[in-house]
């Protein structure tokens, strides 16, 4: 990215950058950024905007701990607006919600990014408290156990021919192989990925 020539004189040097979250496409917010924001953004990874109300640049959690971390950095068409995409440290907005723009955003099937982060969360818990820190507990092999048991169960309601009992059984089959792939040290990321490479061979 040529950061010189993106269109700063539109906006008397600042360009509106939207946020999404890297593992869901959740839109987290709006902030904007200068050519020193955006350098710092490339340089630190840390996602860096420019406030307009102190007329100094910040970075995003630096006193919450809320940080965004940088994955990429795109510009639109007409070269006056940034896409962050970028891995979020707890909530961004500074009201504690996920988003700045409410906690209803996620849409389609970007709640896989939002499990996969429960998922994480809860396989640290007791597992007295959490069914995934017991299965987590139990290991890979009961994990591996359940996907397959699950997978039949989805395959059964399928050819039952109830749309209820299928979505209910592929929910349940989409969680434990969430806690497959955190238990197996990868993610949804590294799936997407192969079938992407599959798509675009």
């Amino acid at each position: 990215m040529n950061i010189d020539q993106l269109a700063w004189d539109k906006m008397d040097g600042l360009l509106p950058a939207i946020v999404q979250d890297a593992a869901s496409g959740e839109v987290r917010m709006l902030g904007y950024m200068s050519r020193d924001a955006l350098a710092a953004t490339l340089d630190t990874g840390k996602v860096t905007f420019f406030s307009r109300s102190n007329q100094a640049l910040w970075v995003k959690g630096e006193t919450s701990g809320n940080t965004l971390d940088l994955v990429s950095v795109a510009t639109d068409c007409d070269d006056d607006a940034l896409l962050v995409v970028a891995r979020p440290a707890g909530p961004t907005c500074h009201k504690g919600m996920r988003s700045c723009f409410g906690e209803d955003v996620i849409t389609g099937t970007g709640f896989i990014g939002q499990l996969e982060r429960i998922v994480s969360a809860r396989a640290s818990s007791d597992p007295d408290d959490s069914y995934t820190a017991r299965l987590m507990e139990r290991g890979i092999k009961r994990i591996a156990q359940k996907v397959g048991e699950e997978g039949v169960e989805a395959a059964l309601a399928a050819t039952a021919g109830d749309k209820h009992e299928v979505a209910s059984e592929v929910a349940d089959l989409v969680y434990h192989l969430t806690v497959l792939l955190k238990a197996s040290d990868t993610d949804w990321q590294a799936v997407i990925d192969v079938l992407k490479e599959r798509h675009e061979a």
